[in-house]
């Protein structure tokens, strides 16, 4: 069932309710939501010959106008492509044509003309929006089957070459079901706040919502300041937000300076990186009994594990700090497996490879049939990610097989980083790793071998990654080195690293 017919069927029967906000802005109702998206997706089709599974990109930053977007590409049948509006134009270039989006939305910001691959077109919503008032509409969202694409979620693997997560629409209904039994309920006087973004998880969030006609609330800044939403989760109330643990942490820093504790928040379901305990338990001590855990890949969006607000709260139970640091137990429609190299179960409180099977677990990625295969094996996802089971179920991440950084809830590749500084002809090793810090969770460290007798000072390596990559994948540090460690295979030795840098 193609996702629109989840709008469509809200906007009948609520049709005045108010949809979409900007702030305490009122911009659509249901009714209007729903024929703005009808009406994007009459002007993909007339204009642009959006056929059913072709992919459309939004390479845009929070908005109203990105939902009705979204739901006007699934009207029309085809597959939404969002990216991720932090990425440089280059590397948002690259998605766009290795999706084979035939069209992109912007908003004037990005700086894609001349990057773009020969037919993919353009559309710049600040001199021509995605809608007339007046204009055609499509009568019913275009029948779409369950095994259809409706999502192409793009994620960068080890090798640094971002991979497309072929989301079908039964992953998003299996995805949507699963966080009403095992999440949170939704209720019709909710407000979801974006304040992270629409690309990733926040954005996967929308669907409970529509499905139950609550709110959906764009903060007027664009995306998240912490004392703007200490400010605007009274006024709203019943607010619900998807939030990475580097926003938790500075929503409790302006929390503690204004005494704010928590009024009109319902339910913040944190995930995205590492939680660690101490910070978990002052945001309980400060907000009390209003948070989710969640955790989850693109790969299987948001559906892996989740540790529900009694436990989140729970500090009676014999072992409630360990299930605390934990990340939960198997959502319901996916069985969880820890294994070790050979593919056999590991037993109770053993660290191996977390492995998940299920009806959310993606359908492959994007013309990459060889990842595909490495990735999925006999029917189960190898999630790259290290942990072990206990007794009652509880899943512990324990490290990450893969050298992915998390930083402020978004992934960084080591390996994307490194290609960038390779091309400076002032190096010629370079290793990049992750050190942890108190306000992002982790921070990215490059271990630089010079090409000379003469150092390029760090201003200068950063000034080139300006060129080369998004902002928030640039080195905060840079270590000179005379060699790199390695094996006798060659192979950086990124744990002895890591070893140096905690106690230099």
């Amino acid at each position: 069932m193609n996702l629109a017919e989840w709008l469509v069927r809200t906007a009948r029967r609520h049709a005045e309710r108010p949809a979409l906000l900007s702030g305490e802005d009122q911009v659509a109702t249901y009714a209007e939501f729903a024929l703005h998206a009808a009406q994007i997706g009459a002007r993909l089709r007339a204009r642009h010959q959006v056929k059913p599974g072709d992919r459309v990109a939004i390479f845009m930053k929070n908005s109203p106008a990105y939902l009705e977007l979204l739901y006007g590409i699934w009207f029309c049948g085809a597959v939404a492509v969002p990216i991720n509006a932090k990425l440089h134009a280059r590397e948002a270039a690259f998605i766009i044509a290795d999706s084979g989006s035939g069209v992109v939305f912007v908003t004037g910001e990005a700086e894609l003309p001349g990057l773009l691959p020969p037919g993919c077109t353009l559309h710049d919503l600040e001199t021509d929006p995605a809608f007339e008032p007046d204009g055609e509409a499509l009568g019913a969202p275009v029948p779409r089957h369950a095994d259809d694409l409706a999502w192409l979620f793009y994620t960068s693997g080890t090798t640094g070459k971002p991979k497309g997560v072929m989301l079908t629409n039964a992953n998003l209904h299996a995805m949507t079901y699963a966080y009403f039994v095992d999440v949170d309920d939704v209720l019709e006087e909710d407000a979801a706040v974006y304040a992270a973004p629409l690309s990733h998880g926040a954005g996967l969030y929308n669907f409970m919502h529509v499905l139950r006609g609550s709110r959906h609330v764009i903060p007027a800044s664009g995306g998240f300041d912490a004392n703007e939403l200490c400010a605007l989760a009274p006024r709203l109330g019943n607010v619900t937000m998807f939030a990475a643990p580097t926003m938790i942490n500075r929503l409790l820093a302006a929390a503690r300076q204004t005494g704010y504790g928590g009024d009109g928040l319902r339910t913040i379901v944190y995930g995205g990186g590492p939680m660690y305990l101490a910070d978990i338990e002052a945001a309980t001590a400060q907000f009390g009994a209003r948070f989710v855990q969640i955790y989850g890949q693109g790969e299987s969006p948001m559906t892996l594990t989740a540790l529900p607000r009694a436990d989140v709260i729970d500090r009676q139970h014999p072992r409630w700090r360990d299930r605390l640091a934990s990340v939960g137990q198997p959502q319901s429609c996916v069985r969880l497996r820890i294994v070790g190299p050979d593919g056999k179960d590991r037993a109770a409180g053993e660290i191996g490879e977390i492995i998940a099977s299920g009806s959310p677990v993606m359908k492959g990625y994007w013309n990459n049939p060889d990842a595909t295969a490495q990735s999925i094996r006999d029917g189960w996802l190898w999630t790259g990610d290290m942990g072990s089971l206990d007794e009652d179920g509880y899943l512990t991440l324990r490290d990450r097989s893969k050298d992915v950084i998390i930083s402020g809830g978004t992934n960084i590749y080591p390996r994307e980083v490194e290609e960038a500084l390779l091309t400076h002809p002032g190096v010629a090793e370079v290793s990049v790793i992750g050190r942890p810090s108190a306000e992002w969770g982790e921070e990215v460290v490059a271990v630089v071998v010079p090409a000379g007798a003469e150092a390029p000072s760090a201003s200068e390596l950063d000034a080139h990654c300006r060129t080369q990559i998004a902002g928030f994948k640039r080195p905060k540090a840079y270590v000179f080195e005379t060699e790199l460690p390695k094996n006798n295979y060659g192979k950086v030795l990124k744990t002895e690293l890591r070893s140096r840098l905690s106690t230099a």
